[in-house]
């Protein structure tokens, strides 16, 4: 088990320049991948995102590529697009000449504005600096994907924990069911005798109550279901692929059996153990939500 969480660094050197890579990811239903990567190469985004499927499978993925020259000797140059900073001013002017505020806008807050002062990498093709960016992506998953299975490894033991809890309810439940007919039985008889209409055991008018009243208490599929998906829980856990989504599944038929049992049981002790189970399924579901 994997979870969704997690955050890696990787950088690689091409021709002067450091390409910077950073991967986080949080949990999602389904495969979510983001890639930020410098204008000038917005061709390879299709291609780093196919390579980061390849290795993830479920989990909001965002990953950002920089290109670094301070400690290479400056092989790139800053490059400020003087006609989009004049497009910006002459308009920024204009909405402060319309609403009445002041022209204060510094040479710094300009060149913050998107697209004005960028790196000059360009001159670089994107298939020369794939190598590289493909290089310092490897390790910003690697690293991720190391946070992701060790966090992964902390939700099993809990889940796990958890799910030996819900096995003793399961098991108490299933030792207390046949007890309750019997129950009801000398309920009854408990109660025509109070009321001063006492029947012998052998009533058949007695005998279809019980019998009755026995069937519609009968909880012996539900159970059997239960264990089943106990033995199917851990074999999702045991495997090799991602199973969050199979494992939030389970754990919702695991609430469809016990709600069945305490509503066709109709026995206090009975009741407190699906409550009791149920409140440990919510913690279960409450993991799972980040299990890969």
């Amino acid at each position: 088990m994997n979870s969704m969480t997690g955050f890696g660094r990787g950088d690689a050197q091409q021709d002067g320049i450091t390409w910077l890579v950073e991967c986080s990811s949080v949990n999602r239903k389904q495969l979510e991948i983001v890639v930020n990567l410098p204008r000038e190469l917005g061709e390879l985004e299709i291609t780093l995102r196919n390579h980061i499927a390849a290795r993830v499978s479920r989990g909001r993925v965002q990953a950002i590529v920089r290109a670094d020259t301070s400690t290479t000797g400056g092989a790139a140059e800053v490059g400020i697009d003087e006609a989009l900073a004049q497009q910006y001013l002459n308009g920024l002017r204009a909405l402060g000449a319309k609403l009445g505020v002041a022209d204060n806008l510094s040479l710094a807050e300009l060149a913050r504005l998107p697209g004005i002062a960028q790196l000059q990498t360009e001159q670089i093709a994107s298939e020369h600096a794939a190598p590289a960016i493909t290089a310092a992506l490897d390790q910003a998953l690697n690293q991720m994907l190391a946070m992701r299975e060790a966090e992964g490894a902390h939700l099993r033991r809990d889940v796990e924990e958890r799910l030996a809890l819900l096995e003793k309810h399961l098991e108490a439940i299933k030792a207390k069911a046949p007890t309750v007919p019997e129950h009801h039985r000398r309920m009854l008889r408990q109660r025509l005798e109070d009321a001063g209409l006492p029947l012998p055991l052998d009533d058949e008018r007695l005998i279809k109550e019980i019998a009755l009243f026995a069937d519609r208490t009968d909880i012996s599929e539900e159970t059997t279901r239960a264990a089943s998906h106990f033995k199917q829980f851990r074999a999702y856990l045991n495997g090799q692929e991602p199973a969050g989504r199979s494992l939030d599944f389970l754990v919702q038929e695991f609430f469809r059996e016990f709600n069945t049992m305490g509503s066709k049981a109709n026995n206090a002790e009975i009741a407190h153990h699906v409550v009791a189970a149920k409140t440990e399924l919510e913690k279960i579901r409450e993991q799972l939500q980040n299990a890969e």
